[in-house]
């Protein structure tokens, strides 16, 4: 009797052990689940800060910015709270850029006037009549214009169209007041779209 009962208190205490063993195993499992989940949560968010970071570094405004001649455009674009959106938005965004020659076109009051913070909105307005949804490269625009019997319609961010063609083998931008402007310098590629330098700037009809 009593070895019977010290053979079922042993097979008992042997349960328990094993019980607790795989609980403890058990245990240790779900852990390290649980670090090398973190562990690659962490991975993740680095590597999209990574990429965030290199998409900024070669985004549309940082491309600008690095540019002599779109000095002025950089002002612009901070005056009306626009440059942060043409750093960090995916986009692609297509910009006809005008150069420092361009704005140095346009009468030095109304420019003074645009650049002014309670006319902010309406500085955005014109930026954006420079700005189309989608990445357009040169190439792309002078099919488009061919394809379409010598002028194209393009959509802008800002309301309105511009009115591509081609002279010789500059494409020219048309505005809704019937001013001109020649891209001089296309394809500057972009980690969120791509620049066209253009020598005028254009306006929206009023």
């Amino acid at each position: 009797m009593k070895f019977k009962m010290l053979f079922t208190t042993l097979a008992l205490s042997a349960v328990v052990f094993t019980s607790c063993e795989d609980g403890n195993k058990k245990e240790q499992e779900e852990k390290e689940k649980m670090e090398q989940m973190e562990a690659e949560e962490r991975e993740a968010e680095m590597q999209a800060e990574k990429e965030m970071q290199e998409m900024q570094s070669n985004s549309i405004a940082s491309k600008a910015m690095a540019t002599d001649t779109l000095s002025t455009l950089v002002s612009a674009l901070q005056a009306a709270d626009l440059a942060e959106m043409m750093k960090t938005e995916e986009g692609p965004f297509t910009v006809f850029a005008p150069n420092n020659a361009a704005f140095s076109k346009v009468d030095q009051a109304t420019l003074e006037s645009l650049m002014m913070e309670e006319n902010k909105d309406k500085l955005a307005g014109v930026l954006k009549y420079h700005v189309v949804e989608g990445e357009v490269m040169a190439a792309d625009l002078v099919k488009m214009i061919q394809d379409n019997d010598g002028t194209y319609a393009v959509s802008t961010v800002g309301g309105g169209e511009l009115t591509a063609s081609l002279e010789g083998e500059n494409v020219i931008l048309t505005d809704e007041n019937g001013n001109k402007a020649t891209v001089v310098q296309a394809d500057v590629d972009a980690s969120n779209g791509v620049v066209h330098i253009i020598d005028a700037v254009v306006m929206k009809k009023a």
